[in-house]
């Protein structure tokens, strides 16, 4: 294992182990409907279930049997990411390590019971919406998925730029060569 598949590693465990302490805690915490404020009432702390994806949305009565599915596939191509990455994907690898580590915490919810995934932060008022609830997880996939994004962006940028230039050199050598055939004749 490279060292910086170790360090995904190390991100994905880390993620899952803080995802799943927070959700453990807000259900204690919060369990009986209590509501915390933190950081001066600028983050609220409310205990809810997700049964559907991102931002509440839903598909079906029990939609855990498609998002489960779902889940294992980008769990295989995330770690496929992960494996492939060169040694200067330090951003693709953190990015899916991200990923992985937020899907495998919300996947633990949606398997272990059909409440859905625990969330606890928010909603947060922005002043012309209120910011639906999330958990460390949502943060993860969010900032990952981000990330990756960024990632795959630059790698396209760094791969034209190469063939541009490669392409470049071969019209300049090839230019080269008619010149001398050119003036041999």
């Amino acid at each position: 294992m490279s060292r910086q598949q170790s360090s995904a590693l190390a991100i994905v465990i880390a993620i899952v182990v803080a995802d799943l302490a927070t959700k453990s805690w807000a259900l204690r915490a919060l369990g009986d409907g209590r509501q915390i404020e933190w950081l001066g009432g600028l983050v609220p702390l409310t205990l809810a279930f997700n049964r559907g994806a991102a931002f509440g949305l839903t598909i079906g009565d029990d939609p855990r049997w498609i998002f489960v599915p779902i889940t294992l596939v980008a769990i295989v191509f995330l770690t496929a990411l992960i494996v492939r990455s060169g040694p200067g994907d330090w951003l693709r690898t953190i990015a899916s390590a991200l990923v992985l580590g937020g899907a495998l915490g919300n996947l633990y919810d949606r398997v272990r019971w059909n409440q859905g995934v625990v969330d606890f932060i928010g909603p947060i008022d922005l002043g012309f919406m209120l910011w639906p609830i999330f958990n460390v997880a949502d943060m993860a996939i969010t900032t990952g998925a981000i990330l990756l994004a960024i990632a795959l962006w630059g790698e396209d940028q760094r791969e034209r730029a190469a063939a541009a230039s490669e392409e470049g050199g071969e019209a300049a050598a090839s230019g080269r060569g008619q010149s001398a055939r050119s003036s041999t004749t």
